[in-house]
């Protein structure tokens, strides 16, 4: 069942956010203030639509270092050309898949910056507001970016193939799924640019078999129009997570606003990593 306005309103109650510990922080340093979280406040995303978008981060099983510290990530990659026939491959591709272990890569900062309106901050409850829900937003699209098509990101990811026809299906988003399940996995995510999800919606019901089927569907920007990720996110790829965030007021960098003015900054540290890239694909939509 959809949840009403009233009920989403009295879930946000309960919800952390990071904008309150700050204008209390405000209040006491003023612009020197500096709040250090030890969350990464992307997972605090306020909102109170009763049609949520999920960000990518939602979709990866996240590893907090500070809980669960790390030295090393195993995964896979496919058989080289000149390996031995493995038993039983033919049926069982992942069989013949090849082990690793890496360390643990550094992680990469994501920033969002927001310029505050001149004396917003006298009405705490407007300033709160404008944190939890432009700066902080701000930040889940940058980690988005980050996650998806940063340095790192999935797109940037080795070994990850390009599916561009769909046979014997029809589409390509399918032949990927079928693809995942091939190799011993299941296609439990997909990423698309928003204008594909609505041609999708607007000329049949994929969208809404997949999600019925318990296909986790992200729609974002960073994804370019016409091609999709589609991959095993539970099992399949990792997120490495600092635990920590910070929002500080700081001078923003060349090109960021259009006029001068009071700038906050809020940062996260992160790292996807993909611990099975046979079971990701690019896919090329509407062909």
């Amino acid at each position: 069942m959809k949840p009403t306005m009233a009920e989403v309103v009295a879930q946000r109650k309960q919800e952390f956010l990071p904008g309150r510990a700050f204008v209390e922080a405000f209040a006491a340093d003023g612009f020197d203030a500096v709040v250090e979280y030890d969350v990464s406040i992307t997972d605090s995303l306020p909102s109170s639509r009763r049609k949520p978008r999920y960000p990518a981060r939602n979709m990866i099983k996240v590893t907090d270092l500070s809980k669960d510290p790390r030295q090393y990530y195993w995964h896979e990659s496919p058989p080289l050309p000149d390996d031995p026939e493995i038993n039983d491959a033919d049926m069982r591709r992942e069989l013949a898949s090849r082990f690793h272990k890496s360390p643990v890569p550094t992680l990469l900062p994501t920033t969002a910056w927001v310029q505050v309106p001149p004396d917003l901050w006298k009405d705490a409850e407007a300033f709160q507001t404008f944190i939890d829900y432009r700066l902080v937003i701000r930040l889940s699209t940058a980690e988005n970016y980050t996650i998806i098509c940063g340095d790192g990101g999935l797109l940037n990811a080795p070994g990850i193939a390009r599916i561009t026809s769909g046979k014997p299906l029809r589409s390509t988003i399918l032949a990927a799924c079928n693809e995942v399940e091939q190799m011993g996995g299941t296609a439990d995510g997909l990423i698309m640019n928003p204008i594909d999800f609505y041609i999708y919606m607007e000329n049949g019901r994929l969208m809404d078999d997949l999600y019925q089927h318990g296909v986790f569907i992200v729609r974002t920007r960073v994804v370019e129009p016409g091609t999709a990720i589609v991959g095993d996110f539970g099992h399949g790829a990792q997120l490495f997570d600092s635990g920590r965030s910070v929002i500080r007021f700081a001078e923003p960098p060349p090109g960021t606003f259009a006029e001068p003015g009071v700038a906050l900054m809020a940062e996260i540290y992160e790292r996807v990593v993909i611990n099975l890239p046979t079971n990701f694909f690019v896919v090329s939509l509407h062909s």
